[in-house]
């Protein structure tokens, strides 16, 4: 039997994998299939990677009790820590890659060396469209901070480990793209 946090690593592995296959974005409209009476706001739970706009123009939400939270994978306290066994933080010598990838994407982790790299390519990043993995973290003060960095690039905490195994990769931070495995 999966504990949670294994179901929660395996939700992230596979909304990652389908935003990778995916060319792009399907709208549809919304439809209510079950309301409890106990909805509540996603953007509380949030706040953590929007603490620098939480001043503008938000109205202000009473917290919610912590029993009655039920938020399972977007608890992000139930994610961590995050690891990936099997990837650390090193060089990544370029090759091409065979994998016809939709969109591009990075494996980060929270390390000094991870950060930099972030910070130094964050524009090409979001100019290419990018969508970014938090391969490794311990602590809510970690994604914080890559949230931070990140300045609105889209960026799952998840474990990478099938993918780097699938790509052959050791090492991040790393950008896969359809032209290749860079650093």
């Amino acid at each position: 039997m999966l504990n949670h946090r294994t179901k929660a690593r395996h939700v992230s592995f596979c909304i990652m994998l389908a935003l990778l296959m995916t060319p792009s974005l399907v709208f549809a409209v919304l439809a209510v299939i079950h309301d409890s009476g106990e909805t509540r706001p996603l953007a509380p739970f949030l706040e953590v990677f929007d603490e620098g706009n939480r001043q503008e123009k938000r109205p202000q939400i009473s917290p919610i009790p912590r029993m009655k939270q039920a938020l399972g994978a977007a608890d992000l306290e139930r994610l961590l820590p995050i690891q990936s066994p099997g990837l650390t933080p090193g060089r990544v010598e370029p090759r091409s890659t065979q994998q016809p990838f939709a969109r591009p994407f990075f494996l980060i982790g929270s390390d000094a060396f991870s950060r930099k790299w972030l910070a130094t390519h964050r524009d090409r990043l979001a100019e290419i469209g990018a969508v970014g993995m938090l391969v490794e973290a311990e602590t809510l003060d970690e994604l914080r901070i890559i949230a931070e960095i990140a300045k609105g690039l889209p960026i799952l905490p998840a474990s990478a480990s099938d993918i780097a195994e699938a790509l052959g990769l050791l090492h991040y931070p790393v950008l896969i793209s359809k032209d290749g495995i860079e650093q």
